[in-house]
């Protein structure tokens, strides 16, 4: 697999998967543009630049809130401008919450569905806008849209219109090749996954994957760097990629 030369923007680019897809994409040759949200994320972004730089490519970070259309514009046109133009477009910014419907409020449920599916509802958008024929456009989203739980109504809901954005940009967009999927990794062994679970809740999580573990960013950047590359002729599609924690 090779990606020299290919332009490349990361939405959550700075840190966890985002910023070891970010260094795997760079060690195959693309430059990149490390999207990230807050200031309190700056530090991270500037160090994923550097780790970037120093494979041989070119690399800068750009902040903004993409539950906004027009910042999520405003990443795009200033990723282009930056690298001169784009080729692959991936989305890992999410946001988790492990909440009791009926105590989930009205300013929650905004949130949630702000960041997991109108952000990536402009990010496909602005791809679609930005990225030249043959370009790739992929999606991390959630093992849980084929999970039958209790307490993700907000994450997994937020995430399950996503499948359908990507169906509908794929038929779109496939007259000029190109592809539109979606990753749908299980419970990543991140931060991001810790802080709303109990020992009990994780323990009984990595028991339902193969060799009693969560996923790994390590499991899940490789598929990414597939779909950039020679995983081409993919689109339209949800890979569940979490160890047998769940299928359809």
């Amino acid at each position: 697999m090779s990606l020299q030369g290919k332009n490349v923007i990361i939405a959550g680019g700075a840190k966890n998967l985002g910023a070891l897809i970010s260094r795997t994409l760079a060690d195959q040759g693309a430059n990149i543009a490390v999207h990230y949200n807050s200031d309190a994320t700056a530090d991270a972004a500037a160090e994923t630049v550097a780790a970037v730089r120093e494979r041989g490519v070119n690399a800068l970070s750009i902040q903004g809130d993409l539950t906004r259309a027009q910042t999520v514009t405003e990443v795009f046109d200033a990723a282009t401008d930056g690298l001169g133009g784009l080729d692959i477009a991936v989305n890992t910014a999410g946001k988790v919450l492990r909440k009791p419907i009926v105590e989930t409020t009205e300013d929650e449920y905004d949130s949630m569905l702000a960041i997991n599916a109108k952000a990536a509802y402009f990010f496909i958008k602005e791809a679609g806008l930005h990225l030249g024929d043959g370009g790739k456009i992929i999606t991390i989203v959630t093992a849980l849209l084929a999970a039958f739980t209790d307490g993700y109504s907000t994450y997994a809901g937020g995430k399950s219109p996503v499948e359908h954005f990507t169906r509908a940009a794929a038929k779109e967009f496939a007259d000029r090749g190109i592809s539109v999927n979606n990753i749908a990794p299980g419970p990543m062994d991140t931060p991001f996954f810790y802080g709303q679970e109990t020992d009990e809740r994780v323990a009984f999580h990595k028991s339902q994957a193969m060799g009693d573990q969560l996923t790994k960013i390590e499991d899940i950047a490789p598929i990414v760097a597939f779909l950039a590359d020679p995983g081409w002729w993919i689109t339209g599609q949800t890979i569940f990629a979490n160890g047998g924690y769940t299928t359809r």
